[in-house]
């Protein structure tokens, strides 16, 4: 392996803990991968990782050795960027399901045909994902945003709604007041934190009201949240743009909307030891492009 790739190499093993896993990602074969860092840590005089057979972790040499690592693959990055080098290579993202084929898949012609050299892995779900152990370069993710070692660059705010089926308001009632929805039902989404359903939420002027509401169903998936409410099992809610093709067909009808829920945070995450590659750079604006027609349509 020539000495970039021996690099990548090193990283990838540090990133994901694992021989085997950083050889597969590099395309080599384990006895490879461990010659190549073999003949690495001989050059350098020191070793550079620990080993054991279940895990492997740097030195404390290793460590200062992978952090100058990384900075050195960005810079190389950048520099052929600025010489006119196209943006190139994987760029593994993961997007919240409905978010991606609905608001980002529909403009990514554009971003592709605007970097041809570049492919991007595209994943969808809602679950934490662990960047560095599964080689995720960011993420695009809604809610508040627990402490943690990522980077959290701020896409804007959704606006959310509390919604229900005509059969379902036919059968309870129409709320006119948090305080009316006594004897109504909810569809509980579970915290993938905690584990448990969160209440629903309304606003009254500067107050934040919070309602648990019997449940009959719990879900943690919003698109199934959003399918149950369809079919009559309670209130819902979640951001406007996922409804609005139901407020048109008249499937759904927005419920309390004197008292929403407060907006929820957009925001892209990559790791904070990672200095921002050209790669995540052109994602993270193009997503700014998109976002905000997407998310707020008739604005």
């Amino acid at each position: 392996m020539d000495r970039l790739a021996t690099l990548d190499l090193f990283i990838r093993i540090v990133d994901r803990g694992s021989f085997s896993a950083a050889a597969a990602a590099c395309g080599v074969s384990r006895p490879v991968a461990t010659a190549a860092i073999k003949a690495l840590e001989s050059r350098l005089g020191t070793w550079l990782l620990q080993r054991s057979t279940r895990h492997v972790r740097p030195t404390v040499e290793g460590a200062a050795y992978y952090r100058r690592c990384i900075a050195i693959l960005a810079d190389l990055e950048d520099a052929d960027r600025n010489a006119g080098g196209a943006v190139s290579g994987v760029l593994r993202v993961d997007v919240v399901g409905y978010l991606a084929r609905t608001v980002l898949l529909p403009a990514l012609p554009d971003f592709l045909a605007r970097h041809p050299a570049l492919t991007v892995h595209l994943g969808e779900g809602e679950r934490f994902v662990d960047l560095i152990r599964e080689g995720v370069d960011c993420v695009v993710r809604a809610g508040a945003l627990a402490d943690s070692d990522m980077v959290a660059r701020p896409l804007g705010v959704m606006e959310e709604v509390t919604v229900a089926s005509t059969d379902y308001l036919a059968q309870h009632g129409m709320p006119a007041t948090p305080e009316d929805l006594e004897g109504h039902q909810m569809i509980g989404f579970v915290s993938s934190r905690t584990g448990q359903p969160l209440p629903l939420e309304f606003t009254r002027g500067d107050e934040v009201i919070e309602v648990m509401l019997p449940t009959r169903l719990l879900v943690n998936g919003a698109e199934t949240g959003a399918a149950a409410a369809r079919q009559g099992f309670g209130l819902v809610q979640a951001p406007r743009y996922r409804f609005i093709d139901d407020f048109a067909n008249g499937t759904l009808i927005e419920v309390l909307a004197d008292f929403p829920p407060t907006p929820t945070p957009l925001s892209v995450l990559y790791p904070s030891n990672r200095q921002l590659s050209p790669r995540v750079r052109v994602f993270v604006d193009w997503v700014m492009e998109v976002i905000g027609p997407r998310l707020h349509p008739g604005a």
